[in-house]
């Protein structure tokens, strides 16, 4: 294994706390419009953790459930998920922060590192779910979406919606310093 794949998936998520720090201490070049600045950003930011809680209903990730290759409901659409909605929780933490035009700087740090890290699931996962995983590789955009009808699941909804939700709302915590931003400007 690639040392520098291995070493992006142990750290990926300290490698998301540099570009947060920076907007969350840097008051140059915010863009003052409270009234669209908030509704917007925390608009992008929740559709980030209602993708993740998604993603959790039927990954099981932090759920002491036994795994299995997962290709039901986000993932049928796109292999990564859970890192499309940290991507978008980034970028709507970002437009709270008021920094704008950090935005395409948020979203290419992003990019890289999850580019990194999914490289490096992609090989442990070929090698424990072999073949199945393999096709899924095949059929499976790892970033762009394929839309398509999907049979709703309601006994996962049942089972893992509110443990899902539990297991997420650490997610919520990254907004409190962005707040107290607010106040300190």
């Amino acid at each position: 294994m690639n040392p520098w794949l291995e070493r992006a998936y142990r750290y990926r998520g300290i490698l998301m706390a540099p570009p947060y720090l920076f907007f969350l201490f840097v008051f140059a070049g915010e863009t003052e419009h409270d009234a669209l600045i908030w509704p917007l950003g925390l608009a992008v930011f929740m559709t980030g953790v209602g993708i993740r809680v998604w993603a959790q209903i039927h990954l099981h990730y932090r759920l002491r459930t036994k795994k299995a290759l997962t290709t039901t409901g986000p993932y049928s659409f796109v292999r990564n998920p859970i890192y499309i909605g940290n991507t978008l929780m980034l970028l709507g933490l970002t437009i709270v922060s008021e920094l704008l035009w950090f935005l395409p700087v948020m979203l290419v740090w992003c990019v890289v590192v999850y580019g990194f890290v999914t490289r490096r699931e992609e090989a442990h996962l070929t090698e424990k779910y072999g073949q199945p995983y393999v096709d899924y590789l095949h059929s499976t955009s790892r970033w762009l979406p394929q839309f398509h009808v999907q049979r709703l699941k309601p006994h996962l909804l049942r089972q893992f919606l509110v443990p899902s939700l539990l297991v997420e709302t650490h997610c919520l915590l990254l907004l409190l310093p962005l707040i107290g931003k607010e106040f300190f400007e």
